[in-house]
Formats: C-alpha cells, structure tokens, sequence
C-alpha cells in the first residue's frame, strides 16, 4: 500500500483534459488533497510573437479545462491555478506556499521539456518534495517495445506488429477521476482569479475564431464525433486534400484535448479498413515518439549520420529559393497552395506536407532542417516527434524513410490528389480561371487560355522556379555522392 500524501500538485502541460488523464488520476489516488496548475512558461513564450494562434488555443483549452475542474470538485472555489512565469522556477516556488508533498505531471519527451524537469526535480528534491511523472502522450513509450535484440525498433512495419500484439484492454484503460474527484481542493483566495486573458499574458488575439477551429475538449469531442461518422471512408479520402477526409485531431492529440488511450478505444471500436488505416496513424505517431526518445540526435541531425554530409544548396540563390517555398511562390501550383494554406491557417493537410517538403529537399536542395524549423513555426498541430519524423522520411535521412531515389513529382502528385484542382482554385484563386488541367502546370499552357483566365505568367502567377527534371537529376547526384562516400 502506497504512503498517501497529505497535499499534492498536479502540474498540466500537454495533457488539458480533466478526464482521462494518467497524473491527474495517480494525484487524486496518492493525495488527500490535491490543486491543479498550469504555467504560461516564460522560457517559451517570450520568443513567440505576440500572436500566435497556439497560445490562444492554449488559452480556450484551459478555459473549459477549468470549468470542468471546477465542475468535477466538491469545493467551492476549486479550479485552476494559472500563472505567467518559468515553470522551472514557478512550480517548486508554488509547491512550497501550498505546502505540497508531490508534485505530479505526464511525461513530456522533448529534449527541451527533459532538461526543465530535471529542473523542476532538482529544485523540489532540495525541498523534500517528490515528483512523480506519468506515461499518457502515447500508448507506449521508451523503450517498452524492444526488437528480440533488445534493441529500439527503427522500421516501422514490425514496430507496428509489436504494437498491435502487446497493446490490450489494461493499455487502453480509461484513466478515471471522477470517483477521487471531492479531493480536488479549494484554492487559496490569491489564486482564484482563474485564466489570465491573452493580453495579461502579453499576447493579442488571432483570427482563430474565424479559423473555426473548435479547442478544448468540447472541440476535440465534437471532431470526433463527426469523424466517427465517417471513419470507414478515411483510407480512400485521407489523401485528397479537397476532400473532407482526415480526422483534423491532430491538435488536440498535441494539447491532450484528447487522449491517445480514447483514440486508439474509438478505432478498434469501430472495425473496418478505414479504422485499420486511422489506428495505423496513430501508432506511426507512438513510433515516432519512441525515436525521439530513444535516438534523441534526430533533433540536431539525420537519424542516419551518414546524411549529414548531404551538400545542400546555400548562399543567396538558396535563401531566395527558400523565401520563395515559404511564401508560396514557386510556380508549382499544388506546392503555392499548400504553403499559402498554411501561412494562413496554421494547418497543412499530411498529403501536401509530404509535397512540400519532397520539394524543398529534392526540387531546391535545400537543408530539411530549414523547413523544419518552418513548419514549427507555423503549424497549430506542430510536435517535434512528428515533425522531425515526418522532414526526415520526406527527405530520405530517416529511419525507415521513403529511399532517396523516390521523388515527387509536384505535377504528378497534384494531377493525382487535387484532380479537379478544387484546392488550388480555393488557395490560389488567381488559377481559378483556367481549365482544370491548366491550373496543375500553367507553364504549360497556351498563351490564349493564360490570357482568357487574365494571367500573365512572372507578374500574375510565378513561373517554376526549377525544372523539376533537372533538379531530380542533381538529386540523386547529391544523395548518391554520399553514399558513395567510404565509411
């Protein structure tokens, strides 16, 4: 029988649900009494700009996150306690005015997060307090599914095999709170001003209203919910990026809006090849976790070191190319598109986030790691094991990544997914005017249709930037060079 604890902490960070949720539930069973904190970390926040549509998700997920807490105590004047400052420093500070005996979170894998929480336990280990982490990101971490030679798995098919044979109900479980939830305790009258509005925080509002992108766990509820209704066509509609076929909860898995425990219950409770393929997702997200976890180099360097010494393109010509990806104004109409979709909306549907990054690295040559680095920038949804996982597969450094020699072809990829040109006419209304076919490669089209659509190619619309036959041929030049290279 574990020694319960007279007051404890439970600290939230990527996990803004009050349900469901791994730490939460080892607080209320381990302590008579438990607060609820969350921190606007000054160590990330002061480097954003003063809008950014992550914080102001954050904000409405902690909203609701209070009223539910709030909702779930039997005290009045229970809720969150929400504070601006550098969590490495406010958290121990926190648990010493509240007399605190534990403090507990879910486990973040980021290098960043692990060297704050060795902070943060350093800091209360001095105070004779204890901190507890959970597992609650992903269905299995670390090293829990090891090779028969005990070593990490780095190719995703039988990864995916052990997953499928090891996880069960007992994974899967909910973790339930609501039975413990009368521990949840009063906060102190100092603490009871609820959640700081963005401007107190230092940041102004987004247009992610007008985005209509539904936070909190009401808005990750009501996703799936309609996801649910539509899971069995996901395997032939997910590609297509006019279509309404992902899930779209992405974001909500980054915040923990939703549990991954909930998601993984609702495929295998909704059997067929669309749920196969959506729980496929999901366990490529638990694949990438554990190689952040366990190859933590990916997030400075290739997975495979010997593409590291790739000769990317550099220099003035380089960045001009690179602004000119950023900001969607190569000439490729499915890449313009996707990239202006992105700058405006902080979403990139997965299907052009392979495009857009195949072309970065194999059209212009340019260093993934620049457009990693971009992506983080903008993407609502952004997580680094995703995001790290996802750049190298595109750009062949990888573990288990597409092979060097497989290259996009922007045209062809867009005749195949975005047919009609539906979403390049949504984003690009400039091509909206010329023949459906015309809009894919408007290069390649007569100067009387350009002129009946009122386009005049390098003032309208820019022409390519490369040709893509000739930037494949220097391609497999630069990957072969290395790999020709002696060991």
């Amino acid at each position: 029988m574990e020694t319960p604890y007279a007051a404890g902490l439970m600290w939230f960070r990527r996990d803004l649900r009050a349900h469901d949720n791994a730490a939460l539930r080892r607080a209320l069973a381990r302590c008579r009494q438990v607060h609820c904190v969350f921190v606007f970390d000054r160590e990330i926040l002061d480097a954003l700009p003063r809008q950014d549509r992550r914080v102001e998700f954050i904000h409405e997920c902690l909203v609701q996150l209070d009223a539910a807490l709030r909702a779930l105590a039997a005290a009045p004047g229970a809720g969150l306690i929400v504070r601006h400052a550098v969590a490495a420093v406010e958290v121990p500070t926190l648990a010493r005015t509240l007399g605190i005996e534990a403090v507990f979170a879910n486990r973040d894998y980021e290098p960043d997060a692990l060297e704050r929480d060795d902070r943060v336990r350093t800091a209360l280990a001095a105070q004779r307090i204890v901190f507890h982490l959970d597992k609650d990101q992903v269905v299995f971490e670390g090293r829990e599914l090891l090779t028969q030679s005990q070593t990490p798995y780095t190719v995703f098919t039988p990864y995916k095999r052990a997953w499928l044979a090891k996880v069960g109900d007992p994974a899967l479980a909910p973790c339930a709170v609501e039975r413990l939830a009368r521990r949840l305790v009063t906060r102190p009258p100092a603490m009871r001003q609820g959640v700081p509005s963005l401007a107190q925080i230092g940041f102004e509002p987004t247009d992610l209203a007008a985005l209509a992108v539904p936070a909190g766990v009401a808005g990750a509820r009501r996703l799936l919910d309609d996801f649910l209704t539509r899971i069995d066509r996901y395997g032939a509609a997910r590609d297509f990026p006019s279509v309404k076929g992902p899930s779209y909860l992405s974001v909500h898995l980054r915040f923990g809006t939703l549990s991954v425990r909930e998601a993984v219950r609702a495929a295998r409770s909704n059997p067929g090849e669309g749920s196969d393929v959506w729980l496929g997702e999901l366990i490529w997200r638990d694949f990438y976790f554990q190689i952040l976890a366990n190859f933590p180099h990916v997030t400075q360097g290739s997975f495979k070191p010997a593409y590291d010494a790739i000769d990317w393109e550099t220099g003035a010509q380089a960045d001009e190319l690179f602004a000119a990806w950023c900001e969607g104004r190569t000439g490729y109409p499915l890449v313009d598109a996707a990239m202006v979709q992105l700058n405006r909306t902080g979403y990139m549907h997965n299907r052009l986030r392979m495009v857009t990054a195949s072309f970065l690295t194999k059209d212009l040559g340019i260093d993934w790691r620049r457009g990693e680095r971009y992506f983080a920038e903008k993407l609502l949804d952004y997580d680094l094991a995703a995001n790290n996982g996802g750049w190298q597969w595109a750009a062949s450094t990888g573990c288990d990544a597409q092979p060097y020699f497989r290259i996009f072809n922007p045209v062809s990829q867009s005749r195949k997914f975005d047919a009609e040109g539906a979403f390049i006419a949504q984003w690009l209304p400039q091509l909206a005017d010329l023949p459906v076919d015309a809009r894919h490669a408007p290069w390649e089209t007569g100067a009387l249709l350009l002129a009946a659509a009122g386009i005049e190619l390098g003032k309208d619309y820019p022409r390519p930037v490369v040709d893509h036959d000739e930037a494949r041929a220097r391609t497999l030049s630069r990957y072969g060079a290395v790999r020709q290279a002696p060991a």
